[in-house]
């Protein structure tokens, strides 16, 4: 398998995609303004899941689809966000994957990822409100690193496993505590999908861009208030485990989104307990990906 990252092919490769009258379109940010790659070369798709699963050559593409002269340019302050991939096919998420945050839960360590999922409808991006669900009064919130998967991966072995990673975004795995926990069987899946649970964003940063990514400080601050501070070299299982261990179980593809796991300082940890509100805007950063923020709103 050749990787996409052999070579580098771009200097800043930080895709994003935003919303046009022509639809959600792939975008490149070069020189502080995302270009339409879609406009400025037609032969590309225009969506990034489509140009990850060109491999190298859809970057390659990209890169000089970016770099032509008069191409449409867009303000990134100006534009509605979408998550940097709206349509994975899958959403894989670990849960008490950093050991400090297991403890602070009142959990064992786990000896294997603790697995779940969200839908695609759970995706929105930055900027957009997360929306609270009037059936839930204990929301809380979760940064997380989340690995963009850029090949199909099957049975992936770790020492090639960032091979088959496109790159990395921040992410908020947005949690409905009293779902999670406390329904009968407890219900982690319910609890971490409702609409709007899975803010991604703004961009996404190439693999050769992040040289390591167990080595990213991760930060999420609530009303300006830092509420999560840690670094991703605190993860259980890092991210060629991650990769390898779940090509085992599914067949990655192209545009799949995996969150990781969430640092200690969770709302639902502390005393008294924090839960979103409406009117609050949580602010979700990771060193090199950038930061993405939500405001939060009360459903209807």
């Amino acid at each position: 398998m050749v990787s996409l990252h052999r070579h580098k092919v771009f200097e800043t490769m930080k895709f994003a995609t935003i919303e046009t009258e022509h639809g959600p379109r792939a975008c490149l940010l070069t020189e502080g303004h995302y270009v339409d790659l879609h406009a400025a070369d037609p032969t590309l798709p225009p969506s990034v899941k489509a140009i990850l699963s060109m491999g190298k050559a859809g970057l390659e593409k990209a890169a000089a689809a970016a770099a032509k002269p008069g191409t449409l340019r867009f303000d990134p302050s100006t534009v509605k966000h979408l998550a940097v991939v709206p349509d994975p096919q899958k959403i894989i998420c670990l849960g008490l994957n950093y050991r400090d945050h297991a403890i602070e839960s009142g959990m064992e360590i786990p000896p294997e990822p603790v697995l779940f999922s969200k839908y695609p409808s759970a995706l929105t991006g930055h900027g957009s409100p997360i929306v609270l669900p009037a059936v839930s009064d204990q929301v809380d919130y979760e940064a997380e690193l989340v690995i963009v998967v850029g090949q199909r991966a099957k049975h992936v072995s770790q020492e090639n496993a960032m091979d088959y990673v496109a790159g990395f975004a921040v992410g908020h795995d947005v949690s409905a505590r009293d779902w999670q926990l406390n329904k009968p069987g407890k219900q982690w899946m319910a609890g971490k999908t409702f609409d709007t649970f899975a803010p991604v964003g703004p961009v996404l940063v190439t693999r050769d861009e992040v040289p390591n990514p167990s080595a990213l400080g991760i930060r999420l601050r609530l009303n300006g208030q830092t509420m999560q501070n840690s670094t991703t070299a605190q993860l259980i299982f890092d991210v060629p485990y991650t990769i390898s261990y779940l090509s085992k179980i599914v067949t990655l593809e192209p545009g799949d989104l995996i969150f990781t796991g969430t640092p200690p300082g969770v709302g639902m940890a502390r005393k008294p307990q924090v839960w979103l509100k409406p009117g609050d805007v949580v602010e979700v950063e990771i060193d090199g990906l950038g930061t993405l923020s939500n405001p939060v709103i009360a459903e209807g």
